[in-house]
């Protein structure tokens, strides 16, 4: 029953929710989860650092910058370690520089949540599920002038979670979404005391059709995907040959309405009369219809102005992210960041480390969340762990 009772806190929810009623949730959440431990170790940011194997995920258009002609990259990220020792978030990336200009990459990111064993009314054992998640993507990166390039990526969903009982199917929901990316990298200045090189990306993740897991199709019986603008800046600090930090801030805001505010006994309705207990259930339930019937299209422009107590709750759905990357002689690095959510969007603030080890062609990554809010973190206390496989030629740094 644990587990049952985890598969639906993960089915139904992307953020961690408290006592809010205004928290925003999707559907395949798992998107949302950064699987690469270099992103892990500077607070789950990745659309303007540095281009790298795992650029698939956070920004393909960095992949037009990478100095590797071609990469391929394996990570791994416990989940809910405290309470389940199957639950996992796995991701194979592959990318190649085509040329000067272009790149190309793909990736398969698999989020399992073990086992889990079916009891029937009286508690007699059934069958055993094994409900999983899957994202297949595929990029292609271009760089318009020599400091800046864009990359559209095509994603294909699936999620099967969905537990078979006598009157329905198991059948797997699927979908299908789109990334427009930007990256720009300046070249490299001389300053007084060293030499440095801005960076920026743009993201717009996940944009495609709601996932349905009813036949029926219907707008009311589907969820958003965690469709998002990701937007991030940087700065490289060169100070010798052999040393360089990067400082990067990055801010995130779902592209997903704003669930209706609740309407409570006593409030005042349209005519000035109070409403009773009856009213109120029947005008919260029209609300939450009205709302799943919003379409995915209309409902990434309505997330820019929909948010009940107005501008200031629109702010409190931005994210933000602060991480610092310290390279000795491209062999080692160590890192650290802060990632912070509004207390009333869901409340998840952490701190991360982590660290990278280069030798020759093979580059291993990992990282550590520390939890800074009382609402739990399902990766708190977790080790994430990355491996790459840099091959071919390598690009000149203009």
């Amino acid at each position: 029953m644990r587990k049952i009772a985890i598969l639906l806190l993960i089915t139904l929810t992307s953020q961690y929710i408290g006592a809010q009623d205004r928290v925003i949730t999707t559907g395949v959440p798992f998107l949302l989860i950064a699987a690469d431990a270099r992103s892990a170790g500077m607070g789950d940011m990745g659309v303007a650092t540095a281009a790298d194997a795992y650029s698939q995920q956070h920004n393909p258009a960095k992949y037009a910058f990478s100095l590797e002609k071609q990469g391929f990259s394996l990570s791994y990220t416990p989940y809910l370690t405290s309470i389940a020792n199957d639950i996992s978030l796995g991701q194979i990336t592959y990318f190649n520089r085509i040329n000067e200009r272009s790149a190309f990459a793909t990736s398969l990111r698999y989020f399992g949540l073990g086992d889990i064993q079916l009891t029937n009314a009286v508690g007699e054992l059934q069958n055993t599920v094994s409900p999983n998640e899957l994202a297949f993507d595929g990029s292609y990166a271009l760089k318009l002038s020599e400091r800046f390039s864009m990359a559209v990526g095509g994603r294909y969903i699936r999620s099967n979670l969905k537990i078979a009982t006598d009157n329905n199917d198991a059948s797997a929901a699927s979908t299908f979404a789109v990334d427009v990316a930007a990256y720009y990298q300046s070249e490299e200045l001389a300053f007084d005391d060293f030499n440095g090189r801005w960076r920026a990306g743009m993201n717009l993740q996940n944009l495609g059709p709601k996932i349905n897991y009813d036949n029926d199709k219907l707008e009311e019986n589907s969820n958003f995907l965690p469709s998002n603008l990701r937007i991030g800046a940087g700065f490289d600090f060169i100070l010798d040959e052999y040393n360089t930090i990067g400082v990067t801030a990055e801010f995130t805001k779902l592209l997903v309405p704003t669930p209706p505010a609740k309407i409570n006994v006593g409030d005042l309705n349209d005519d000035g009369t109070p409403y009773t207990q009856a009213e109120a259930d029947t005008a919260n339930s029209n609300a939450i219809v009205d709302y799943r019937k919003t379409g995915w299209a209309s409902g990434i422009f309505k997330s820019f102005g929909d948010a009940p107590d107005g501008f200031s709750e629109e702010m409190q759905e931005f994210t933000y992210a602060l991480g610092a990357e310290y390279w000795y002689q491209d062999s080692f690095s160590l890192r650290t960041g802060y990632f912070h959510e509004s207390e009333v969007k869901g409340a998840r603030k952490y701190f991360t480390l982590g660290a990278g080890f280069k030798y020759n062609v093979v580059k291993i990554d990992v990282s550590y969340l520390f939890s800074a809010s009382k609402v739990r973190n399902p990766l708190e206390n977790t080790l994430r762990f990355s491996l790459t496989f840099n091959f071919g030629d390598k690009y000149d740094e203009l």
